[in-house]
């Protein structure tokens, strides 16, 4: 992979074949689903919460652990669990251990204070990256010590965020040299290249490996991926007060009204809905990227088709007249 300008430390480097986190999907990342990232050169990642329990947790990170010290690819990249700070999650000491013991490469820590998880993670030499939304949480992480921020952009499925990667990428190089994460429409190499053009190392893909063979999603929300375009997002805090990118063929077909939905107030709850129920159960998640899947397909199949678009994005730079004319000190 082109490394021009990165912050990535080179044994992470020498790991990837792309610069891409198959990220953290509630549950739609498990054990499967990371592995399969990991042999095909790029980060992959799971929430802690996607297991019912701590031991269960535990099983699956022995067992990956296990597979990918068995697998035989020329690159295998490294894994991340990704771990609420959020005062409401009862698990965060207990799966943070878990985190230590089978030592995680990466932790990623959102909706909360990474101070705890920092002290942990880099007593064994892992590395920490904060999830972020705003300029302002981004700065309150850095002073933490965290390795890189994974910037939530305008147009993350999941949890988004409002401001557009230019200028938010901008504004924490300001005051932050580690490694940036892009989170945000992200479903093409060409965009995991624009990334870095922008001053980002990483990019952080979930919609794009929703619809995999090896995702946990169930077989109807593969499909809406497939079928749906951005005209289909609806961004709503009405579902656990966060705001987020939401499916709106899920929404309705949940009973609910895409178009008048109203703002919740009271703060940040995943246990409970609108109707006392689950907040997530059949209301499904996705970003602004989704008009660019086409199929429901293995892992290794799209890295590699994102492995071929992030190279014809790298020789077209070569023969583009405005680098032509700026190499040539012409312009």
């Amino acid at each position: 992979m082109n490394s021009q300008r990165t912050r990535l430390p080179a044994a992470l480097l020498d790991r990837l074949a792309l610069p891409v986190i198959a990220a953290p999907m509630f549950l739609v990342s498990g054990p499967a689903l990371v592995e399969a990232a990991c042999r095909a050169g790029i980060i992959g990642a799971l929430p802690a919460a996607n297991a019912r329990s701590s031991e269960i947790l535990d099983r699956w990170l022995t067992d990956l652990t296990a597979a990918l010290a068995r697998a035989r690819e020329p690159q295998v990249g490294p894994w991340a669990v990704n771990l609420v700070a959020h005062r409401s999650n009862a698990r965060l000491q207990d799966d943070l251990a878990l985190c230590v013991r089978h030592r995680a490469p990466i932790v990623i820590t959102a909706l909360g204070g990474p101070q705890a998880i920092v002290e942990a993670v880099h007593g064994y030499g892992g590395l920490v990256f904060a999830d972020v939304n705003t300029p302002e949480y981004a700065a309150k992480a850095a002073r933490f010590g965290v390795d890189g921020l994974v910037l939530v952009c305008a147009g993350a499925g999941g949890h988004t965020g409002m401001i557009a990667a230019p200028a938010f990428v901008a504004s924490v190089r300001e005051f932050f040299d580690g490694m940036l994460v892009v989170a945000g429409a992200m479903s093409t190499g060409a965009a995991v290249r624009s990334a870095q053009i922008l001053g980002a190392d990483l990019v952080h893909m979930g919609t794009r490996f929703i619809a995999t063979d090896e995702s946990l999603a169930v077989p109807d929300y593969k499909q809406m991926i497939v079928d749906s375009a951005s005209r289909d997002i609806v961004c709503t805090n009405a579902i656990t007060g966060a705001w987020a990118n939401k499916l709106r063929p899920s929404l309705a077909r949940a009973g609910l009204d895409p178009d008048r939905l109203e703002v919740r107030r009271g703060g940040f709850d995943l246990t409970r809905g609108e109707d006392g129920g689950k907040a997530w159960k059949d209301l499904w998640s996705a970003g602004q990227g989704v008009g660019q899947i086409k199929a429901i397909e293995p892992v290794r199949t799209v890295v590699g088709r994102l492995r071929d678009e992030y190279a014809a994005a790298l020789a077209a730079e070569l023969t583009d007249p405005w680098m032509q004319r700026h190499r040539l000190g012409t312009c």
